[in-house]
């Protein structure tokens, strides 16, 4: 299924106290990442939560901040993840998203973290600038959909 296929995000309905996030964006592409943010923050207010932003320098600076924050002393109950990597001339790009990504999940998995992963990794700005609208399919709108359902998950598990 395409992204044009694919459903409207919708906020999920949370149990329990409302939801406490952080947005950790790299904001390098900033109106693409304003964008992403902006659905973001309508997701999770639509639901309820709270939250808060957190610029870092790059995609590659979004790992190491979200494992930071889960060994901080605000106790966070999801992240949410924000960034774009566009492909250039060089290999740079598959670097970047490679390691981005799977240090992304590395830290969700060693850690037991309920993260929505909106690093967008596309060809051209373009693309990105379609997948940050708010008009559409904004994937900072599904990144928070997707933490918000880790935490529904994790608290129906009983996992603190």
């Amino acid at each position: 299924m395409s992204t044009a296929d694919a459903p409207l995000p919708t906020a999920p309905h949370i149990d329990g106290p409302p939801p406490y996030l952080l947005i950790v964006r790299a904001p390098y592409y900033t109106e693409i990442v304003d964008g992403l943010r902006d659905g973001a923050a309508r997701m999770l207010r639509e639901a309820g939560a709270r939250f808060e932003v957190l610029d870092v320098a790059g995609a590659l600076e979004l790992a190491g901040t979200v494992r930071l924050a889960a060994h901080g002393t605000r106790l966070f109950d999801g992240y949410v993840v924000l960034g774009c990597v566009v492909r250039g001339q060089t290999d740079h790009y598959e670097y970047v998203c490679r390691e981005a990504m799977a240090g992304l999940t590395q830290v969700v998995l060693q850690f037991g973290l309920c993260l929505g992963n909106g690093l967008l990794t596309v060809d051209q700005v373009e693309q990105a600038v379609a997948r940050s609208a708010l008009d559409g399919h904004n994937k900072g709108a599904e990144a928070a959909v997707a933490a918000l359902l880790q935490i529904r998950a994790a608290r129906w598990l009983g996992v603190e």
